[in-house]
């Protein structure tokens, strides 16, 4: 005992570091030896920095470490948005999107094979017919689909402000962001108006929906401002559901630091836990929470550390938000094929 006080005293006075032989553990989910992936690749469809609003893929066989496909060019031309993808009632791929959020309309592609994209139908939504918000402005912001096979419907979310930004204010018009949706079968005639999806009366953005189980999730920014008084804000939030349209409870603490967007979430390889990515903005870098249930608790995983040992994950350079589906070994060979890799 004596000589162990005498090495850290020696430690503490000499400034050595503490960490020579430390390490962190890598993220549960990976599977081991023999053992076959349930999740066996992963899509992840994103923006770039230099070139926001436009689509890019990268993949991954681990779901933690990821290259870019096509030497880090666009993969569709005709696409403009906020890249979201699902799969569909009739084993397609349905792609939405928008020229900008000022734009009236939303845009639809469908594919059988994420190799190529047709349009598949153009939505207009009639933002001032919402019930309780008259008041909409005319900005229609990262379209998202979900598809439901229980109910065999498709949810189309979005979110509208309805104040401006002000020179003094800036800040509240993404104070006024709610949460709207429609309905469709076949994302091609939609409910008769939009709706709003939460009672809650505080500003979400970025909100993608999951089915686990008999429950429903919705991942959320919460888009008020981060205070000491509203601390949650700017951070990954996730309620919860018995059915579709809710209601949803009241949303749980954060899942990530302040100033997230963007949650991105996918089952592990063996499928037993949760990967959850998040984008800080604008572009530093990304995120990622880890939990074996969505009801938490969550830890975050290390990253952009720079040091290999550290870093559990890593994604491209510059890469920016969007979504990550899982896709079969077989879905991501031919990706490779037809676009290439980016050997690292």
């Amino acid at each position: 005992m004596h000589t162990l006080r005498k090495l850290l005293i020696f430690f503490i006075l000499s400034g050595a570091p503490f960490y020579v032989n430390g390490q962190q553990p890598n993220p549960p989910g990976q599977v081991k030896g023999s053992e076959k992936a349930i999740r066996e690749a992963y899509l992840f469809a994103h923006m770039t920095h230099q070139d926001y609003g436009r689509l890019y893929y990268s993949v991954s066989l681990d779901g933690l470490h990821w290259v870019s496909l096509n030497k880090g060019k666009r993969v569709f031309e005709e696409y403009q948005g906020h890249p979201d993808i699902c799969k569909g009632h009739d084993g397609k791929y349905y792609l939405a999107g928008n020229t900008s959020d000022a734009s009236p309309d939303i845009n639809i592609w469908v594919s059988d094979n994420l190799l190529s994209w047709s349009k598949h139908a153009i939505y207009t939504p009639d933002l001032k017919s919402t019930p309780g918000y008259a008041n909409a402005l005319q900005r229609i912001g990262a379209p998202k689909l979900f598809y439901d096979a229980s109910t065999s419907q498709y949810i189309l979310t979005w979110h509208t402000p309805h104040l401006e930004g002000s020179k003094e204010d800036p800040e509240r018009y993404w104070a006024s962001q709610r949460t709207l949706y429609v309905l469709s079968k076949d994302l091609k005639t939609f409910s008769s108006h939009p709706a709003k999806l939460f009672t809650w009366d505080f500003a979400t953005i970025d909100v993608m929906i999951r089915k686990v189980e008999n429950s429903y999730y919705a991942i959320i920014k919460d888009e008020t401002y981060p205070t000491l008084y509203w601390v949650t804000g700017k951070t990954i939030r996730i309620a919860k559901a018995p059915s579709l349209l809710g209601p949803y409870s009241e949303p749980s603490a954060p899942v990530s630091p302040n100033f997230r967007e963007a949650p991105a979430l996918i089952p592990s390889p063996d499928g037993k836990i949760w990967y959850l990515y998040y984008e800080q903005y604008p572009g530093v870098s990304y995120g990622l929470s880890v939990s074996d249930n969505l009801n938490g608790p969550w830890f975050q995983a290390s990253g952009y550390t720079f040091f290999s040992d550290w870093d559990k994950y890593t994604l491209p350079e510059k890469v920016r938000h969007g979504c990550m589906i899982t896709i079969s070994r077989k879905e991501y060979e031919a990706l490779v094929q037809k676009f290439g890799i980016d050997k690292e």
